[in-house]
This record gives C-alpha cells, sequence and structure tokens, in this order.
C-alpha cells in the first residue's frame, strides 16, 4: 500500500516539476522576445498586442520587459533565433507579426 502512495507522489512530482519547466520556458521565451523587441527599438506590449488583441494585459510580458536591458547592453537576437523559439512553443500568431516588423525593417 506504502508503495502506491509513494507512486502516486512520485507522479504528482515528476508531472509538477514538468510543468514548472514548461513556464520557466515560456518565460525564457518571453523575456528573448521582449529583448528582441527592445533591440529593435519596438514596444513588446504592442507588438504583443497585435497578434494577441484580447491579451493587452499580459502580466507574464510585463514581467519580462522589466527584465530586459537597453539594446546598448544587450546581446543580438537574430531573427531566426527569435523565430526558433517561437516556433517551438507553436506561437504563430506571435511568429507571423514578429515575420511583418521583420519585413518593415528590411524595406
Amino acid at each position: 500500500m506504502d508503495e502506491q502512495i509513494d507512486a502516486k507522489l512520485n507522479a504528482k512530482e515528476r508531472e509538477q516539476r514538468i510543468i514548472d519547466s514548461y513556464r520557466q520556458d515560456e518565460h525564457m521565451m518571453i523575456l528573448v522576445f521582449a529583448q528582441w523587441c527592445v533591440n529593435h527599438d519596438l514596444d513588446p506590449a504592442e507588438v504583443y498586442c497585435k497578434a494577441y488583441p484580447d491579451q493587452a494585459d499580459n502580466p507574464i510580458l510585463k514581467q519580462m520587459s522589466e527584465l530586459t536591458v537597453p539594446k546598448e547592453e544587450a546581446g543580438e537576437i537574430a531573427d531566426d533565433t527569435l523565430l526558433g523559439v517561437l516556433s517551438m512553443f507553436d506561437n504563430e500568431d506571435l511568429a507571423f507579426v514578429v515575420t511583418e516588423e521583420i519585413a518593415k525593417r528590411r524595406k
């Protein structure tokens, strides 16, 4: 009986670790996006809102935006790197808006 309880607890712990890891990775994706925006003189909230107008007040985006540094202090984030990170999270709507911003910059 104790083994079953231990197995259930271990499964719950594993599940919680997976959820925490995903959440941490998602935060990192948003931070990369926000820093990329700063590096290209874009407001992360405005760009995000173009992709997700119903999520204009995203607390995670706000939190991650506060962690960005001025572009002069930041390392370069390649466009392809950001698009790859967004793709890993199936974030096609935001990737589409980012692609539009890249196209504007290249004109």
